[in-house]
């Protein structure tokens, strides 16, 4: 029987639990209804290589290996490469520049070359971003003689600027970096309405989103507007960035829109009502992670995957009442089919759901002979029911824990291990088993993505969620354990997000643990965060930013 023949009676069932009492929030329906699913239907081939675009590809390979350019305009190059959103085409080109750089303009791990504010600090935060420690000590020469960042430094806005962004590369103990980014946010905040619009415009938006933070498809998408404004671009790379986009836009959308036909099929708003129909901006979410074309059967595993965590999610902290939990923890943990007939009949098609979008990797992965690496999917899938079960005990018992307690489960219940697991799954053999043992051991750069994830949604979430009995957030369990105001927690909350883009970006840096294309995951994961959850949960109310998000990544085209 299908899963979607099996759920008719599902609605009159959930129905009838509603005598018990839940914790139902009130999530706003979905905004895009079935907006995605004509482009599954498109039987159209997608040409993602077609001459045209070939030839501008060839043209900006010309420009970017040639020797002939002086080393800033050629920096200002790859910048341009890398903002546009071109930087997955030109991995080895950019990477032999860098090193070629490397060698001619760093000594003792400073760079030396004579440049000015701006095109330094642009240097180094392209070496920062692809894993070449070079010392931020080169700043020390735009100090004053109290040791501070000279005052002068302030009528260069440009400069200033680039500083700004530079200083969001930063690793712990870098007090320079710190006083950079005071120093820079501070002035610009200042100066930003004295500028003209454009600058003004760029100057706001930056002190809002610093660009390390983004997340790359939309900063492609901004970017190109702004280079389309400079009189010095590139017109080649300018086109070929639009094409681009605009190929990846076609190729995402029918991603979205066979995943939304699975959705419906599931008849998920009407079969567990309880939950938050998020499809599109679950698909969203994992754009963020990776957009590149040759991820795409990755993207599709961990669309259904981040779904089935959505559902489940929402089951233990909005719906189930304690011993259905309880009994659903019992079969995830014994992982077999016929566990099912113990549950309540709303999680019995949870639990089914689960267990055929499982068999479905199981089967890739073995045709890949690479059956060894469900195991870990599986393992990381219990942790986190796990993890939600003692949450959902906490609430039971009106137990509120200790920070560290709260911090450790928070980490797991949190799915940013399950997700960085599952995002390598559908990426092919260079997901080896040790990539697999790395990554589900608690390493640092997933350690630090969990503090970023969990404590920017406590911040923002956590009113919505203390309307209705909710098992504690951090900025409770800090409160009560110190004696300290919800001002004081946020603080705290605030120092210990920055402190874990410190270790990422540290982790980032080379030798890296693995290679830098699993890195990336993790960092998209937390740069997630930092979008969407800024300033409130855009996941759970998505009618404002993500919408819009949306609608620029996967509706509007850019205009050519």
């Amino acid at each position: 029987m299908s899963f979607a023949s099996s759920t008719l009676n599902c609605f009159s069932l959930v129905d009838k639990c509603d005598d018990l009492h839940r914790q139902i929030a009130d999530y706003h329906p979905t905004i895009w209804k079935d907006f995605f699913l004509p482009y599954a239907s498109d039987s159209k081939e997608l040409d993602l290589a077609s001459p045209y675009i070939e030839t501008l590809k060839k043209e900006v390979r010309i420009m970017l290996v040639s020797t002939t350019e002086e080393p800033l305009k050629k920096v200002d190059l790859i910048d341009s490469i890398c903002r546009l959103g071109l930087e997955y085409h030109f991995e080895y080109e950019i990477e032999q520049v860098l090193q070629h750089m490397h060698k001619n303009y760093v000594e003792n791990g400073e760079i030396i070359l004579e440049c000015n504010l701006r095109s330094l600090a642009l240097i180094f935060r392209l070496f920062r971003q692809h894993g070449f420690l070079v010392s931020a000590n080169v700043f020390n020469k735009f100090k004053d003689v109290h040791r501070n960042f000279s005052e002068r430094l302030t009528t260069n806005v440009e400069g200033m600027l680039s500083l700004y962004e530079a200083s969001y590369l930063r690793v712990q103990g870098e007090d320079i970096l710190d006083e950079a980014l005071a120093f820079t946010s501070t002035h610009l905040e200042s100066i930003s309405t004295q500028l003209n619009p454009f600058l003004e415009e760029q100057v706001k938006y930056s002190l809002q989103q610093p660009l390390h933070k983004g997340l790359p498809r939309l900063e492609a998408r901004r970017y190109i507007s702004i280079y389309q404004q400079d009189p010095f671009h590139h017109e080649t790379l300018l086109t070929f960035a639009k094409f681009d986009f605009n190929m990846l836009q076609k190729l995402h959308q029918k991603e979205v829109g066979n995943i939304s036909k699975w959705w419906k099929e599931l008849d998920v708003s009407r079969n567990l009502p309880f939950i938050r129909d998020r499809i599109v901006e679950l698909c969203f979410w994992v754009l963020g992670v990776y957009f590149e074309p040759q991820f795409y059967q990755a993207r599709n595993i961990m669309m259904k995957v981040i779904s089935l965590i959505a559902i489940v999610d929402d089951t233990y902290d909005a719906f189930g009442n304690i011993d259905e939990l309880e009994l659903f923890t019992i079969a995830i943990e014994r992982w077999d089919i016929s566990c099912m007939n113990d549950l309540p009949e709303y999680m019995k098609l949870t639990y089914r759901l689960l267990m055929n979008v499982y068999e479905e990797i199981e089967q890739l992965v073995m045709k890949e002979g690479r059956a060894y690496i469900i195991d870990y999917g599986i393992k990381e899938f219990k942790m986190i029911v796990q993890a939600y079960m003692t949450e959902a005990r906490w609430l039971n018992c009106k137990y509120i824990p200790t920070t560290e307690e709260y911090t450790n489960i928070s980490s797991v219940s949190c799915g940013y291990p399950l997700l960085a697991t599952i995002s390598y799954i559908g990426m092919g053999d260079i997901a080896t088993e040790e990539i697999f043992k790395w990554v589900t051991n608690e390493p640092k750069i997933v350690k630090a993505s969990t503090i970023v994830c969990r404590l920017m949604d406590d911040i923002v979430s956590n009113e919505f969620e203390q309307k209705r009995e909710h098992v504690s957030s951090f900025l409770e369990c800090y409160m009560r354990q110190y004696g300290m105001s919800r001002e004081d927690a946020i603080n705290e909350c605030r120092r210990r997000v920055t402190n874990a883009w410190k270790d990422i970006n540290e982790e980032c840096l080379r030798p890296t643990k693995v290679p830098n294309t699993f890195m990336m995951r993790i960092l998209n994961l937390a740069r997630f965060m930092d979008v969407i959850y800024k300033d409130r949960d855009n996941f759970t109310h998505a009618d404002g930013v993500m919408k819009m998000y949306i609608q620029a990544l996967l509706v509007d085209p850019v205009p050519i």
